[in-house]
């Protein structure tokens, strides 16, 4: 990651439009980086860029527009996406750990195998994404939604997803050991063969759901 010069940080600014260049006018340009073209700063408009492979730890990028992006094996450990948006975004691989993804948009998303441990999702809404064999240990998902998404094989130990939607969600496989499922909604997803072993699933709502194979999935759901 280069630092810009100061023409080069006009035209970025400029293009970014007000809202962005308002949001970045107090930092120095010097500390402001790009990559392939993308001002690494809240609220940046980047759909599309290529950011695969990426060191973005850390970083401040809150409202950014990442929609379509491909961050596919990017480090994004520590960093804050609070509010952005990563819609239909190549995230496969990608390193997730301890990131702030409050009110996230990732609708559509590929991020199959990526790591999302111990990350802050409250209202994150991810109808439609894949996350097949992807790890949440200790995420907070309170509120997220997960309609008709795809988490075979995933990892959701200790998470939290209380209040979370699932509708129509794929979790054949998932490990949801320790889970705090409390009033989350699995209408009509599906369970086979995962494991519920210690999930709290007080208010739950499980009508219509498969449960082949799974372990300690509620019994008496009617």
């Amino acid at each position: 990651m280069i630092p810009i010069t100061k023409l080069a940080l006009i035209c970025t600014l400029s293009a970014m439009g007000t809202t962005a260049a308002a949001q970045s006018a107090d930092i120095a340009s010097e500390d402001i980086q790009t990559l392939n073209g993308c001002a690494l700063i809240p609220g940046t408009r980047c759909p599309g860029v290529d950011l695969r492979n990426a060191d973005l730890r850390h970083l401040d990028l809150r409202k950014a527009d990442l929609t379509g992006a491909d961050l596919r094996d990017a480090d994004l450990r520590h960093s804050q996406l609070d509010q952005a948006k990563l819609d239909r975004a190549q995230l496969a691989g990608a390193n997730f750990n301890r990131a702030s993804l409050q009110q996230t948009a990732m609708r559509g998303a590929n991020a199959e195998g990526a790591s999302f441990l111990g990350i802050a999702g409250w209202n994150l809404t991810a109808q439609g994404a894949n996350f097949d064999r992807a790890d949440f240990t200790g995420a907070n998902l309170e509120f997220a939604k997960f309609s008709g998404a795809s988490l075979q094989h995933s990892i959701l130990r200790a998470a939290n997803l209380e209040m979370a939607w699932l509708p129509k969600a794929n979790l054949a496989g998932a490990d949801l050991r320790d889970a705090n499922l409390q009033e989350a909604k699995f209408n009509h997803a599906n369970l086979s063969d995962a494991h519920l072993s210690g999930a709290r699933l007080h208010y739950g709502n499980f009508l219509n759901v498969t449960m082949q194979s799974c372990t300690d999935c509620p019994t008496d759901w009617e």
